[in-house]
């Protein structure tokens, strides 16, 4: 089993104690209400209708039976989160340090921007662990792995000693390829509502396509076809139990920034759609750096949409990417790819009448092998070297 650490915790901590439990029971609370808060939307949906003139009410029959299709689809979606929640306080390898009390959910207050979080957990379903999300996949997890298959080849090195870190792990897909291929690999993951669903599709899922879920149902514009707000996705297409990976493979919970501190550790630093979830991305781009062992590799796909950016009350940088490399190269970074309009969705509704396509950046870093005597460094590259497109 693939129990998740949870390095972001101090048990001997009150604050810590009391903070993590609140925490916790909020994500729970937005999972179990689930439904109610979909249905609501539904209902919102069909009072409003049978106030419209008779006429059209009749030309809209057929949307009626479909706002029942959608019920359907909803309550199967619940009988899977009820799935994900059974046994969910014990995911976490310190569980008998935290002791989450079902007798405090009652006064828990539900935060609405939770439960959309929840349907959007149910789209990462469909993007990391089924075949529909394969095209996504191929677009922005394939370059990463051929990258760290190019720069510690399994036929010139010990994969099993080669460690990989993976922040921003989100359900544990990539993680999960790069230990499949015999890599040591960790994925570091903040969000409690990628933590519960990730800890349910590693450990939980036995076989392939064991569970049906409906995760476009919640996507009520931009529909041709009513079957396309209503079709279901099968997952995990692969199951991690069934295929178990060859090399070590771990989830870590909390900050990236709180959690890897230490200097010098990692072969390989890997960041899909990460390090713009920053509020000051320098500071993620300088925790690499400084993880990364000399002669260490950092490959990155994503693009720049900085999440703290329209967010009241957090302060937030939004440079540029070509302020951003300025940042990559002062901090001491060799760019040895630079590669900008990589075509690139997120969780995407394939059906939808609206396809949002980001052009990403893909890049490699390789932090200098410096000796310690001379501060020469050795190994580099040359300027020629660098297909810098900025």
């Amino acid at each position: 089993m693939n129990r998740i650490h949870d390095n972001n915790y101090d048990p001997c901590d009150p604050e810590d104690i009391e903070e993590e439990q609140n925490n916790f029971l909020c994500i729970l609370a937005a999972f179990k209400n689930y439904r109610n808060y979909s249905m609501g939307r539904v209902a919102n949906t069909e009072k409003y209708l049978n106030t419209l003139p008779k006429p059209h009410q009749q030309m809209l029959s057929q949307y009626r039976d479909h706002l029942t299709k959608i019920r359907y689809c909803i309550d199967e979606n619940e009988k899977v989160i009820q799935r994900i929640l059974q046994d969910v306080d014990k995911i976490f390898q310190n569980e008998n340090q935290t002791v989450v009390r079902p007798d405090n959910e009652q006064v828990v207050r539900v935060r609405e921007m939770d439960l959309d979080k929840v349907q959007v957990t149910l789209k990462q379903f469909a993007r990391d662990w089924s075949s529909d999300g394969e095209e996504e996949r191929t677009q922005c997890y394939k370059p990463i792995i051929d990258e760290i298959l190019s720069q510690f080849n399994p036929a010139d090195v010990d994969v099993s000693q080669i460690k990989v870190l993976v922040p921003g792990a989100g359900l544990g897909r990539l993680t999960y390829e790069l230990a499949r291929r015999g890599y040591y690999c960790e994925g570091n993951e903040f969000s409690l509502f990628m933590l519960i669903a990730s800890n349910f599709v590693l450990n939980k899922c036995v076989i392939d396509n064991q569970y049906t879920i409906y995760p476009w149902v919640h996507q009520y514009v931009n529909n041709a076809k009513r079957e396309d707000q209503v079709n279901s996705i099968t997952f995990p297409d692969v199951s991690p139990t069934q295929d178990p990976p060859t090399g070590e493979f771990h989830m870590i919970a909390g900050d990236f920034l709180q959690v890897y501190k230490e200097v010098d550790y990692w072969e390989c630093v890997a960041t899909c759609f990460f390090i713009d979830c920053a509020n000051n991305v320098a500071e993620f781009i300088q925790n690499i750096y400084n993880i990364l062992k000399p002669g260490g590799i950092w490959v990155n796909l994503g693009p720049l949409l900085y999440h703290y950016s329209d967010v009241q009350h957090e302060g937030s940088v939004e440079p540029t990417y070509e302020d951003l490399v300025i940042i990559i190269k002062s901090l001491g970074f060799e760019i040895l790819k630079n590669q900008t309009g990589v075509k690139t969705k997120y969780a995407q509704n394939p059906r939808s009448m609206q396809q949002s396509e980001y052009l990403s950046v893909f890049f490699v870093c390789r932090k200098p092998l410096v000796s310690a005597a001379s501060g020469v460094v050795e190994n580099g590259f040359s300027d020629d070297s660098v297909n810098d497109n900025v």
